[in-house]
């Protein structure tokens, strides 16, 4: 049981709510039109007509063309397909894949499974604001790079890396290039001409959409190694099924985010910006971890000196506030996270880092309120654990 009966979701980076518009066309597929988009009758065609729309608000998020949108189970489909699908399709032209330091666990675990198959995985480490340089980049490739994996903006700490100058940097070479858009897509402008992107994961869920849903941006003329084997749907690239009704919901969300994705994210970086500033002028010994500008519009990471991230996020919750000790995918884990690790925390600064994402749903007076209980629980925490803030001193 809560505390207290206010709840506020500050956890949009993990999952948001469905939107009630999604819900409705969503429902739509589910109790009316629920054919197979692979059968031949009306209930099949219709279907299919759902399927192949619900690509065209997608496309036009990342300016792409509706056919180079293929359809998966969300983010970490994406990411393995992209990675695995790539290499094992290009191995006869190297066998060195790039990655960097702070890449999701989908990404790594992806890599290391590519080290397993006999690849060369090279890490390109990002700077202490979790920026990945197009130098660094350009430093680590080899006559064998076939691919390069780069997020475009990271989960835990927001920051947007300049994924242009990387893209434009590796076109020139004819090296294949992935990036991992889950978290800016629909937040933040996406365009994989300018950025020369030849694969881009996404999802629905981080969008106001179904789970279970996401897709991957193939450029024509790109080839990838198969991950699933069946009837050929989505172009052979992705067999099974299509989860339709997901997958229409998804399209919809995406529309949602186009029509507002510029207000959203001015309104978002305020309260963001809100919430840090009321933290800053009560609480001595806390750093912000990120990029100050070039970061997600509603991402705030934090490191509160003297307190143990798992203490106050329990504490939190017990006052019905959501946040993060890290990204949702590796919240089980007793581990630090590599992200905060990479970018130069130790494992004590680590484990007292707290990750707010705000969203759609969320209000000035939540922020108020999140600040005031954010800071009443650092302060009887600290005071908990016997420490003194270096401004006492």
């Amino acid at each position: 049981m809560f505390e207290t009966e206010r709840r506020i979701y500050l956890d949009h980076s993990a999952t948001t709510p469905v939107d009630e518009r999604v819900v409705v066309i969503m429902n739509e597929f589910m109790l009316e039109k629920f054919g197979n988009p692979s059968s031949s009758h009306s209930f099949g065609r219709e279907a299919k007509a759902a399927l192949e729309n619900a690509r065209e608000p997608i496309a036009a998020l990342l300016n792409a063309a509706p056919e180079e949108i293929f359809f998966t189970s969300g983010g970490t489909e994406s990411d393995n397909l992209a990675l695995l699908g790539y290499a094992l399709k290009h191995r006869d032209k190297g066998n060195q894949v790039i990655i960097s330091s702070v890449e999701h666990p989908a990404v790594r675990a992806a890599a290391e499974e590519l080290a397993r198959s006999g690849f060369q995985i090279t890490r390109v480490k990002a700077d202490a604001q979790g920026l990945v340089a197009p130098e660094a980049i350009n430093e680590a490739l080899t006559p064998q790079t076939i691919l390069v994996s780069i997020m475009h903006a990271n989960n835990e700490i927001g920051t947007i890396n300049d994924i242009g100058t990387i893209g434009r940097l590796l076109r020139e070479r004819g090296i294949g290039f992935h990036t991992d858009a889950v978290q800016s897509f629909g937040k933040a402008p996406i365009d994989v001409q300018e950025m020369a992107v030849d694969l881009a994961s996404i999802s629905s869920h981080k969008i106001y959409g179904p789970k279970g849903v996401g897709a991957i941006y193939i450029r024509k003329g790109v080839e990838v190694y198969p991950r699933f084997w069946g009837g050929h749907q989505e172009g052979g690239n992705r067999s099974g099924t299509e989860n339709l009704p997901g997958i229409v919901g998804f399209g919809k969300a995406a529309e949602l985010c186009r029509q507002v994705m510029s207000l959203e994210g001015e309104q978002l970086s305020e309260l963001r910006d809100e919430l840090l500033n009321m933290l800053v002028e009560r609480l001595d010994d806390i750093t912000i971890n990120g990029h100050p500008t070039r970061r997600l519009p509603g991402n705030l990471s934090i490191t509160f000196q003297g307190v143990e991230g798992e203490a106050l996020l329990m504490a939190l919750d017990l006052e019905g506030i959501a946040a993060s000790s890290g990204s949702a995918c590796s919240s089980g884990s007793a581990k630090p996270s590599p992200v905060l690790i990479a970018i130069g925390l130790t494992e004590q600064e680590a484990h007292a880092t707290l990750r707010f994402s705000l969203g759609r749903s969320n209000v000035r007076s939540d922020i108020v309120h999140a600040a005031k209980v954010i800071i009443d629980a650092v302060n009887r925490l600290r005071a908990m654990a016997g420490f003194r803030p270096a401004a006492a001193y």
